[in-house]
């Protein structure tokens, strides 16, 4: 089996190498030096012009692909855009507590409470409105606007004198 692969592979070289012989035989004619001076401005003349010729050829098989690339891009764009336009099915909104969501995730034998205002803490009015009277009674900046100006100023001389 490996000798029939090998032998398979070395006629398929020599198939290639003789299709390589022939195309260069095409194209490519043999190079023969002429002796004048005049001769070889001529042929570098022949050679200039088939490389504007190949040049110009490479220049339009690259714009041709090109646009060929660009003409897919917009396609795949085109496509990109139907696919994305459907119409999505309005959302419903669901009222569930938390126990019931807990419930149908986890099945009914899991018992679990989702109590959320069970672990605040309370606060008393009570407390809040000491607070406030102790913050107006210790407020430092009321004593300084009281003191502030010549007001002031005859308050603390009046209350040194006595």
């Amino acid at each position: 089996m490996l000798q029939l692969a090998a032998t398979e592979i070395e006629r398929e070289t020599a198939a290639k190498e003789v299709e390589k012989q022939n195309y260069l035989a095409e194209h490519c004619p043999p190079l023969s030096l002429p002796g004048s001076m005049q001769e070889l401005q001529e042929l570098c003349k022949k050679l200039h012009a088939k490389i504007d010729s190949v040049d110009e050829e490479r220049y339009d098989t690259e714009m041709k692909l090109q646009k060929t690339n660009k003409e897919l891009e917009d396609l795949s764009q085109k496509l990109f855009d139907l696919r994305g336009k459907f119409k999505r099915p309005p959302l419903r909104r669901v009222r569930m507590s938390a126990d019931a969501m807990l419930r149908a995730l986890l099945g009914s034998k899991h018992k679990v409470c989702m109590d959320l205002r069970a672990n605040l803490k309370q606060v008393k009015k009570e407390d809040t409105e000491k607070e406030k009277d102790l913050r107006d009674v210790g407020d430092w900046r009321k004593n300084i606007e009281e003191k502030s100006g010549m007001e002031g100023r005859k308050k603390m001389f009046e209350a040194g004198e006595s």
